[in-house]
């Protein structure tokens, strides 16, 4: 017998590959979270979930954009959880399978995934289709 995981409830929408859409989906994302689950938007859960969407959408803007081509933000509410899946359409770029610190101290980027790591109880990527991937990664909220 399988497991399921129950969604009681999903929000979807195509942003622009630009630093503007990867904003827009943070602030998506926590007034989301806020209005499924009444947390504040200076909880602990809130800053969670949009510092995780914050790093999945830039990393989809900067390393699965194909010009002229959007990104989709997927948030599904589960029983003690949101899931945060950002699909972007280079599935041949995948993201490494541990997050490791490879950029230099003084860098300004490079350590997107370890946040993902710190922050979501769980994540990874599913390629469905030669076309798309999503990286997807799950943060407990405890509702207010």
């Amino acid at each position: 017998m399988t497991q399921q995981t129950v969604i009681t409830d999903e929000f979807t929408l195509r942003l622009s590959s630009t630093r503007r859409g990867a904003r827009l989906a943070r602030a998506l994302a926590v007034q989301q979270l806020t209005e499924w689950c009444g947390v504040p938007y200076d909880s602990d859960a809130a800053r969670a979930v949009g510092l995780v969407t914050a790093e999945l959408a830039a990393n989809a803007i900067t390393h699965g954009h194909l010009p002229g081509r959007d990104f989709r933000l997927t948030l599904r509410l589960l029983p003690k959880a949101v899931r945060i899946e950002v699909t972007d359409t280079r599935p041949e770029r995948l993201p490494p399978r541990v997050a490791t610190e490879t950029a230099p101290a003084d860098a300004t980027s490079g350590r997107g995934l370890l946040l993902v790591e710190a922050y979501a109880d769980r994540w990874g990527c599913t390629v469905r289709d030669a076309y798309t991937k999503t990286v997807w990664a799950e943060v407990t909220v405890v509702a207010g």
